[in-house]
């Protein structure tokens, strides 16, 4: 990713320690999504409706975080499902740490900690079921 985002001429960090807070913040985030996808198969028990299912949650939670555009230009609605959106907190920090812009990244870090909580909580709930 640093090699092709310097090649486009994007201007990130070169701080080891931020680089290495990025990593972190994508496990987090990655975290959170798999324990999405666990939770749906454990509910819905099929391949076919986990991956119809898995594409009907998560590009909804794609557009309505701040990924593409601001939060400030949403509709109240969406700003609202933006707030509780674990990508928005995932893409600000990574904002915030690899090209430095202004970010929350210590309320960052503790919203994406605790879904990724919420996340294994829930999928090893459900695990027990897929074994079946």
């Amino acid at each position: 990713m640093l090699v092709l985002s310097a090649s486009l001429g994007v201007a990130l960090t070169s701080n080891p320690v931020e680089i290495l807070g990025a990593f972190v913040i994508v496990m987090l985030g990655a975290a959170f999504f798999s324990c999405l996808s666990m939770t749906v198969a454990g509910l819905v028990l099929k391949r076919d409706r986990l991956m119809g299912i898995g594409q009907m949650i998560t590009m909804p939670l794609f557009f309505a975080s701040n990924a593409l555009y601001p939060v400030s230009i949403m509709p109240g609605w969406l700003r609202a499902l933006s707030k509780v959106n674990p990508l928005s907190y995932e893409v600000d920090a990574l904002r915030g740490m690899l090209i430095r812009a202004p970010a929350h990244l210590g309320e960052d870090f503790l919203v994406l900690v605790i879904a990724v909580v919420v996340g294994v909580a829930t999928a090893a709930s459900l695990v027990r079921r897929l074994a079946c």
